[in-house]
C-alpha cells in the first residue's frame, strides 16, 4: 500500500494519538472516586455535602401479580347447558347465512344474473372442518 504523506509524519501522528489516549485514561483514573459501591449502596460522605437525589416515581409501572408469572387461568370447562345453547347459537347463525345467502342468489337471478354456483350451507355446515396446512419440516440449511 502506498500512502501519500511521508512516513516521518505518520509516526508523528501516531505517536500524538497514543499521548492523547493515555492522558484521558490517566485523567479518567485520578478523578475516578476512591472507593467504589454497588448500585443501591448510599455513599458515605457524598462530594459537595449534599444527599443524593430521591428516586423518581414510576408512574407506568404495574405490579407483578400471578397472572404476570404464571399466565391467565386455564378456562373453565363449559356444562352440558353451556354447549347445547353454543351449538344451538351457532346453527342459528349459520341458518341466518344460509337464508342472506338464498335471498342474494333469489335477487341475481332476478335480475337476470347467474351467479357462481355455491355449495348450500348445510352442506359446509355438515362438512368436518379442514386441517391447515402443515408447516414444511425444518431445513438443515440456514436461510441466505
Amino acid at each position: 500500500m502506498q500512502w501519500t504523506m511521508p512516513h516521518r509524519v505518520l509516526q508523528v501522528v501516531a505517536g500524538l494519538l497514543v499521548a492523547v489516549a493515555l492522558s484521558a485514561f490517566t485523567l479518567g483514573v485520578v478523578n475516578g472516586p476512591q472507593h467504589g459501591r454497588l448500585p443501591g449502596e448510599r455513599a458515605a460522605g457524598a462530594r459537595g455535602g449534599s444527599a443524593p437525589a430521591p428516586a423518581a416515581p414510576a408512574t407506568d409501572a404495574t405490579p407483578l401479580t400471578q397472572e404476570r408469572i404464571e399466565g391467565p387461568a386455564p378456562a373453565v370447562p363449559l356444562t352440558p347447558e353451556e354447549k347445547a345453547q353454543a351449538d344451538a347459537d351457532k346453527a342459528a347463525k349459520l341458518a341466518e347465512a344460509a337464508k342472506l345467502a338464498a335471498n342474494g342468489s333469489a335477487q341475481l337471478a332476478a335480475k337476470g344474473v347467474t351467479a357462481p354456483s355455491a355449495a348450500p350451507a348445510a352442506t359446509l355446515a355438515a362438512a368436518p372442518a379442514e386441517k391447515p396446512a402443515e408447516p414444511p419440516p425444518p431445513s438443515e440449511e440456514p436461510p441466505h
